[in-house]
């Protein structure tokens, strides 16, 4: 029996580029029942894209816009409307996961990447898949925070 070379433990969370994230995160949660359970903008110190991190049961979304006109986000929500950008998925090594489907011919998004706060670290890769979609690797044994490092509840949004 071979081994798996990319065993995965389920979805991490669906990141969606949208033309207005506050109010597709507002639509969300009154029309979904969806809960805000983290946000990175400008007034978190994120200075191009505002992210609003959705989680209902195991489901989270996160809704990201763009805050300058020429940004990779406005291009593909010009291009493609709002819609899915990256399909992140839970694994317990993203430096081997990268590697390993690398090896079998995939196409690098994000180098493996570590993300650290006061909470901990989380570590990410990234590969190209179908169209302008993207595969997400998430490592975050070693986090302990709400969501990612950077993005957090602010007291108000």
């Amino acid at each position: 029996m071979a081994e798996d070379f990319l065993p995965l433990n389920g979805t991490d969370h669906v990141e969606l580029y949208v033309g207005n994230a506050k109010q597709s995160a507002y639509y969300y949660q009154m029309a979904w029942g969806y809960e805000l359970i983290a946000y990175a903008g400008p007034e978190t110190g994120i200075r191009d894209r505002a992210s609003y991190v959705l989680q209902q049961g195991k489901i989270r979304l996160v809704l990201t816009s763009a805050m300058h006109p020429d940004s990779e986000i406005t291009r593909h929500v010009a291009q493609h409307g709002d819609g899915v950008k990256f399909l992140a998925i839970w694994v317990d090594d993203a430096e081997k996961s990268f590697y390993e489907t690398m090896s079998r011919g995939a196409k690098a998004h994000t180098q493996p990447t570590v993300l650290s706060d006061k909470f901990g670290e989380v570590k990410i890769s990234a590969i190209h898949t179908y169209g302008d979609t993207v595969h997400k690797f998430v490592e975050r044994k070693n986090y302990n925070g709400t969501f990612c490092p950077d993005i957090h509840l602010p007291k108000a949004v």
